[in-house]
């Protein structure tokens, strides 16, 4: 068991960027830089199986459409492991996106995406990732946004036997992270630039095909190891409850069109508040009646009252409009 708090040349190796990203005040601080040339990145010297990370980040100000920041532990085996935390830039004026995913076995498709509630450009913010041999807990200033749980018991697989390294990287995805890609990246901005610091991590070290970690529950002396047992009590769920109801974009687990043969199996086990009210929502008696009143004063097309266009018949969906 290591407990590790915050140096960055003691931690992390800058692995690109031609010197855009950069290790200031003595080790205390990280900045990752992009520019219409190249981003940048680094990563971990040690790899970790299990563990409790914590990293502050303030992300890219101003108008950062079209670029990402990333945040992610992964493996580098034959069929990889990752946990990630990617940070999708935002015209000026509208909210980061806060996009979470797991894969195991090389297999991910677990993605769900968030608001922020608080401007993460203004200051440091903490985001974590809680794994243990139960459950993935992400969690940002200390409030858990989504947990996943070890769900092998009924033909999930698990991160859990392949150690990860930390990594980040600061890059541009304006062919997709901008509304499909319809925004492009505004280089008259440029360079855009992230910051790091307090990094720490209570973890098991892997080195040597072996863990620092002496037994399958951890015990030591000097380092907390809460963590390898943990899960969220009754007041985190709670906290996790409000995130998910009033700041979740999107859940894999309630999209039908994206699993048209039925939705992975650990879906079955998420609760209902993991969904966002607008999933469900419908339109009430007097909505229906603005609505009308919208399309009775102020429209000038509709395609289900164009014949001339289908002259075999109007869509079907259009008999019941």
């Amino acid at each position: 068991m290591a407990a590790s708090a915050g140096n960055f040349y003691q931690d992390f190796d800058i692995t690109w960027g031609d010197g855009r990203a950069k290790i200031l005040n003595n080790g205390e601080l990280l900045t990752l830089s992009l520019d219409k040339t190249s981003g940048s990145g680094f990563q971990s010297k040690n790899e970790y199986l299990f563990g409790k990370i914590d990293m502050q980040l303030k992300l890219v100000p101003g108008n950062s459409a079209g670029t990402v920041t990333a945040y992610y532990l992964s493996s580098q085996g034959p069929t990889h492991d990752e946990i990630d935390f990617e940070f999708l830039g935002n015209l000026s004026g509208d909210p980061y996106i806060l996009h979470t995913n797991v894969f195991s076995q090389g297999k991910g498709n677990r993605e769900q995406q968030f608001y922020l509630w608080f401007d993460p450009t203004a200051d440091f913010h903490t985001y974590s990732i809680l794994w243990n041999p139960q459950r993935i807990i992400f969690s940002v200033d200390g409030t858990p946004i989504r947990e996943f749980k070890n769900s092998e018991s009924i033909g999930v697989s698990y991160p859990k036997n392949q150690p990860m390294r930390i990594y980040s990287s600061l890059w541009n995805a304006d062919d997709w992270a901008t509304r499909g890609g319809l925004v492009k990246t505004d280089w008259s901005q440029a360079p855009f630039t992230a910051s790091y610091r307090n990094f720490n991590a209570d973890a098991c070290i892997w080195s040597s095909g072996a863990s620092s970690c002496s037994s399958n529950t951890p015990t030591s002396t000097s380092t907390n190891t809460e963590w390898y047992s943990q899960e969220l009590d009754s007041t985190s769920q709670e906290r996790m409850k409000w995130v998910q109801k009033n700041y979740m974009i999107y859940n894999y687990c309630s999209d039908t069109k994206r699993f048209p043969q039925g939705l992975p199996p650990e879906c079955t086990t998420t609760t209902i508040w993991d969904s966002p009210p607008w999933l469900s929502q419908v339109l009430d008696f007097k909505d229906q009646q603005k609505m009308k009143w919208v399309e009775d004063n102020y429209m000038i097309y509709n395609y289900c009252a164009d014949t001339g266009r289908f002259p075999q018949g109007l869509p079907t969906e259009c008999t019941v409009t």
